[in-house]
């Protein structure tokens, strides 16, 4: 085993877990789940078996990870967030083959108690502030805030709101600068 879990975590045969990876408390990896390298998983934390978790990858407590929810390198999970698999479930009516499919990009960051509605893509870097609803596919370093959410500004991979400046946006932090180009931000 070249990972480190509580005794009272339960991974299930079969379960792919990277290297110097931490499994805390109460916390459930179903059997076909896969686990990247340096990731923390919390105390309560369920990873269900279509799942995909990359490299370094923060989920913190009380976060469950629904079949069909891929999180690339550097995600981080805030506590208590939602992720939802099935677009309009009902107890009584079975919708395993209904299924959503949503990706969380490089890098970035869903706030405590954000819920993600399933089918949608958040981009590379983006920000979603705590407790806001993500219901549509988010830009790679979008700032997203509310319920639902909208986009309240742009975010540096540093973590920080990015600042208009002479047409560009800069960090004032690590004093990154991007370019927007028909709404679409990158890195210069």
């Amino acid at each position: 085993m070249n990972y480190r879990k509580d005794n009272s975590a339960i991974i299930d045969d079969g379960a792919q877990i990277g290297e110097n990876t931490r499994i805390w408390h109460f916390t459930h990896v179903c059997g076909q789940a896969k686990i990247g390298s340096g990731c923390s998983l919390g105390q309560n934390v369920f990873i269900g078996n279509d799942v995909i978790i990359g490299n370094n990858v923060k989920i913190q407590n009380n976060v469950s990870i629904y079949d069909a929810v891929y999180l690339e390198d550097d995600v981080f999970c805030g506590p208590s967030m939602v992720f939802t698999n099935v677009f309009n479930p009902r107890s009584h009516v079975t919708r395993k083959h209904e299924y959503r499919k949503t990706i969380v990009k490089r890098g970035a960051t869903i706030g405590a108690n954000a819920t993600i509605v399933c089918g949608n893509t958040i981009g590379e870097y983006a920000f979603i502030g705590a407790g806001s609803v993500i219901n549509k596919d988010v830009p790679a370093y979008a700032l997203m805030v509310g319920v639902p959410a909208r986009q309240i500004g742009w975010m540096c991979q540093c973590g920080v709101k990015l600042v208009a400046d002479n047409g560009k946006l800069k960090c004032n932090d690590c004093k990154s600068v991007y370019e927007l180009n028909n709404g679409i931000c990158s890195k210069v």
